[in-house]
């Protein structure tokens, strides 16, 4: 038996470092005339957090689980159901093509940088290329992390690293209502992708990497690479029965791919083409089918010129313009192709060597 290794993990706050810890949420002034309820509520948080209490809601897995009678979370329970739907739908050859737009800027104006970014222009000329081919758009603004209430993406814990089988699909390490790890999109987000036939991600580069937001999403997605689809299976987080099965013999499986993909990368200064590639490995390593050289678009707008005046040189750059609409284009065809048994991919039925 292979053990997992112990002895990082910090002890637990104690009382008076949690009661600081969940009172710095409440500073405002105006939370002083609930100084009675928040007694109340610090302290039922304070049992919960305590008590190590993750998934609260839970009902017996029932038929088509390893372990029918294990408690199983009601909220995971519900994300898989969806994604069954939806896994369900994209196949079938009757429904409309789909493709995702991800807008992976972390700037709009309804925070504190107080402009859109040029990333959401560039997705609304995809969009408009896509929509324009009667194509279904599913949009997801990644900049939404930074302006809408209480949305978090929060950061993949690295359980596939312990063992395979213990990372699920859909993720199972969130929410956590014991640490107050609530309100994660990733949910929605799965969602989203496995709905989808095809994939544009528009992004910026922030120092040389993708930005944050878009780097939090592509973490979490490690579940879609190999994710086990039965919590049950591990007995929830039981890290020696992952190794074990690990073990035994894993089969990895890539639970998007199939699906096509196109890239739109710009930048000011540097990085565009490394995170071009950084994210077409990283796509092509799920299982996605790239839609063409001219779907791999790099560019810089406006090359060590004014971030102030950024806008108005795309306004100029109607080359650039033509070369997103391009990318928007090569997917729209691959996906068509793809759905209509033309798409070729010569080394799909070749079996890897290296499963992982």
């Amino acid at each position: 038996m292979t053990k997992p290794r112990t002895g990082q993990a910090p002890a637990k706050l104690t009382r008076e470092e949690f009661r600081i810890r969940f009172r710095n949420s409440f500073m405002d002034p105006s939370f002083n005339e609930a100084a009675q309820a928040l007694d109340q509520i610090e302290q039922i948080a304070w049992e919960n957090y305590h008590g190590s209490r993750k998934a609260p809601v839970t009902s017996k897995a029932g038929p088509g689980f390893a372990d029918p009678d294990y408690d199983l979370s009601v909220e995971w329970r519900q994300a898989h159901e969806r994604l069954l739907i939806a896994e369900a739908k994209q196949k079938d050859p009757a429904t409309c093509s789909r493709v995702l737009l991800i807008c992976a800027s972390a700037r709009n104006d309804g925070s504190c940088p107080g402009e859109m970014s040029k990333t959401f222009r560039l997705t609304g000329l995809a969009r408009e290329v896509l929509e324009g081919q009667d194509i279904e758009v599913d949009l997801l603004d990644l900049s939404l992390l930074i302006s809408d209430y209480d949305r978090h993406i929060h950061p993949c814990k690295g359980c596939a690293s312990t063992a395979m089988p213990l990372c699920h699909w859909p993720c199972s390490c969130y929410p956590n209502h014991g640490e107050r790890q609530t309100n994660d999109w990733m949910n929605e987000i799965y969602e989203k992708w496995v709905s989808a036939h095809g994939i544009i991600i528009l992004t910026p580069v922030y120092w040389y990497q993708a930005p944050s937001v878009l780097k939090l999403m592509m973490d979490r997605l490690v579940c879609a690479d190999g994710g086990n689809p039965d919590p049950t299976s591990t007995s929830g987080k039981n890290a020696e029965k992952a190794k074990a099965m690990e073990n035994e013999g894993w089969p990895y499986p890539k639970h998007l791919a199939g699906r096509v993909y196109g890239l739109a990368v710009h930048g000011d200064v540097a990085g565009i083409e490394s995170v071009r590639r950084n994210l077409s490995d990283w796509l092509d390593w799920m299982g996605l089918i790239d839609a063409g050289m001219k779907a791999r678009l790099d560019r810089y707008i406006g090359y060590y010129e004014s971030y102030a005046q950024s806008h108005e040189t795309l306004d100029q750059d109607t080359a650039v313009q033509e070369e997103v609409r391009n990318v928007a284009r090569a997917v729209a065809q691959a996906v068509a192709d793809l759905r209509g048994g033309r798409l070729s991919v010569p080394d799909a039925r070749l079996q890897h060597p290296r499963a992982k």
